[in-house]
């Protein structure tokens, strides 16, 4: 039969036992704040006396300030003090930690480890790494610094826990970047070989290479030269050895210049410097002075910019061509071109008016119609003759005329209404400024006018609007025409005014000899203005000139 406790004798044990947790409680703060030297505690078997003489009030605050958990044993491994830290690392209140032993903290793997940790410590001071368990249950490292203390009623053990965990991180990504960094190393020990073959196979090629260009540089009777980025000659062919007689030494830097004809020196140079600062090809026709008879003979000089896969100018090269007996023959030709025009244009001119008088007679009509294709024919032919007569006055700079002071919206507008009568098909729309004063020949521009309306016309390509601007700002009149048809390429556009050049086109073919162009520039220029194109390839052109004010001017 189980006693049943009265209410009175429980409500005396409870006191009994909160006064002995309010001693405990005065006893551990008497300790840790160094107001008692010693202690009993009871092993189980019979009570034991510890004292903590040696352990003044300094050293204990010290312990409780530590970042590390602290504890000391006894023989038996029982606790006989803890600071508040290891308290905290083993998730248990101060009170309950004093008088348990140390083994109930450790987990079973480590149990041998800090058996053997425990045992040496009270020979010598060790130190070992175990882990313990944290209040979420994880293993957490602990580094274990042991020694033995000597106290006034026996020994203890002191050990000082240090939270490995941050320095176990560390350890493990340094770990991790030396893996890393090893890979890494033989990555690059492998790129290095790799590199190196590729290196001895491009310094073979590049021999090869090299070899080649001296070569075909040597044995091609064109001039060779290249420089550096900034223009500075590093290489003549044999080409330029014999026939200036200059050695590399005397050709570098402006050493050249003294080979050029003085007449060509200025254009020369100004043109290459142009390029230089644009980083764009050089083209240009100067004389070169032949070492073998001393006479100057005319090179048609390329030059085109090497750049690197990053944009940047790493190199030129250029050639020197000598195109002296060309230009005799293109002079022979134009000689003959403006000879045979001349001698044309006087029997054209008389059977004109042969024909014009046939005309005025009384004739049958088929006779008439005759008459009236014979007539476009000849003015065609005089047209053709008129221009040949032109590129030939361009050439040989005659090309000149009167001038004088009109209105050159004026004479836009004439030009317009007379092409929406020999065009009716195309809409042409104007947009002008009034009263646009210049100085000119009203002849020769609306012979520019006219050839590029018709020009815009015969390109168009089905697409019929036409658009004819004229603006001006405070010293210069621009003109424009703006088509929608098919169109110049990039290189069409280098060559457009070149005489006798005519655009390639599978989608349309115009007959001409391409003429127009050329003479139009001559006649622009002739007026101290430019002539200028814009242009994509099925969007259109525009073609545009510009000409002084008559103030201005």
């Amino acid at each position: 039969m189980v006693s049943v406790k009265s209410y009175e004798a429980l409500q005396a044990e409870l006191e009994k036992l909160q006064l002995q947790l309010q001693e405990a409680n005065e006893t551990i703060d008497a300790i840790r704040s160094g107001e008692v030297d010693a202690l009993v505690v009871n092993n189980g078997k019979e009570h034991q006396l510890y004292t903590l003489k040696s352990a003044d009030q300094t050293y204990r605050v010290f312990i409780e300030k530590m970042k590390e958990g602290a504890v000391t044993l006894n023989r038996d491994g029982l606790i006989l003090y803890s600071n508040s830290q290891f308290a905290t690392m083993v998730d248990m209140p101060l009170a309950k930690v004093i008088g348990l032993p140390i083994t109930d903290f450790i987990p079973d793997k480590f149990q041998r480890a800090f058996q053997e940790i425990f045992e040496e410590g009270w020979e010598s001071d060790s130190k070992g790494e175990i882990s313990l368990k944290n209040k979420d249950n994880q293993l957490v490292p602990f580094l274990l610094s042991v020694t033995s203390l000597e106290l006034d009623d026996g020994s203890a053990l002191s050990i000082i826990l240090t939270d490995m965990t941050a320095q176990k991180e560390n350890e493990q990504q340094l770990k991790s970047k030396n893996e890393q960094l090893e890979q890494a190393r033989l990555v690059m020990a492998k790129m290095n070989e790799e590199l190196e073959d590729i290196v001895r196979i491009r310094t073979k090629d590049l021999l090869v290479s090299r070899e080649h260009f001296r070569f075909l540089a040597d044995n091609i009777p064109v001039i060779v030269w290249t420089t550096d980025g900034n223009g500075q000659a590093d290489y003549f062919n044999k080409q330029w050895y014999e026939y200036t007689g200059l050695d590399f030494d005397r050709s570098r830097g402006l050493g050249s210049q003294q080979v050029l004809h003085p007449d060509d020196l200025i254009q020369t140079a100004k043109a290459w410097t142009e390029a230089l600062t644009k980083q764009a090809s050089f083209q240009f026709e100067y004389r070169i002075k032949r070492a073998s008879d001393g006479q100057y003979r005319w090179h048609l000089g390329k030059g085109e910019p090497f750049k690197d896969e990053t944009g940047n100018l790493i190199a030129w090269f250029g050639t020197s061509t000598d195109i002296e007996d060309q230009k005799k023959e293109i002079e022979k030709k134009d000689e003959f071109i403006g000879v045979a025009s001349h001698e044309l244009k006087t029997p054209l001119t008389s059977l004109k008016g042969y024909v014009q008088l046939i005309g005025q007679a009384e004739l049958p009509e088929p006779v008439r119609l005759y008459i009236e294709k014979a007539n476009s024919s000849l003015n065609k032919l005089q047209h053709l003759i008129n221009d040949l007569l032109d590129v030939s006055k361009i050439k040989a700079g005659r090309l000149k005329f009167d001038t004088t002071i009109f209105d050159l919206s004026e004479l836009i507008k004439q030009c317009i209404e007379n092409c929406r009568y020999i065009y009716p098909s195309h809409k042409l729309t104007e947009e002008l400024e009034q009263t646009i004063m210049i100085n000119g020949n009203e002849e020769r521009l609306e012979q520019v006018l006219m050839n590029l309306i018709n020009n815009a016309v015969k390109y168009s390509n089905g697409n019929k609007e036409i658009i004819v601007r004229a603006e001006k700002d405070n010293t210069t009149a621009t003109v424009s025409i703006i088509d929608f048809g098919i169109g110049l390429s990039s290189e069409d556009q280098e060559k457009i005014f070149d005489r006798f050049f005519r655009v390639e086109n599978n989608e349309v073919y115009i007959p001409g000899l391409g003429m127009g162009l050329y003479i139009s520039a001559g006649i622009i220029k002739e007026h101290n203005g430019a002539l200028s194109v814009r242009s994509k390839l099925k969007e259109g052109s525009v073609f545009s000139f510009s000409l002084p004010l008559a103030e201005a001017r």
